[in-house]
């Protein structure tokens, strides 16, 4: 069970690190903070197409990379 916990552990952290790298830059240099904070707070329109597919992709890689960790370190007691 360990070895299987840990194999796809590894597995995880693959995957979230090339979808993390899959995805653009929400901004460049202090100009694009300024005006990606103004994004935010203004509501403009959300990101659609791929862009969305790869935020929640992330998301649930990252859910189970923790779910994964956790019970490795479980089973390690």
């Amino acid at each position: 069970m360990h070895t299987l916990l840990l194999t796809l552990l590894v597995i995880d952290a693959v995957l979230l690190i090339a979808v993390i790298l899959l995805q653009p830059g929400k901004s460049t240099g202090l100009s694009g903070a300024i005006s990606g904070g103004a994004e935010q707070l203004f509501g403009k329109q959300k990101v659609r197409g791929i862009d969305l597919i790869l935020h929640r992709i992330t998301i649930v890689l990252a859910v189970l990379f923790f779910l994964l960790a956790i019970g490795l370190a479980y089973l390690d007691l």
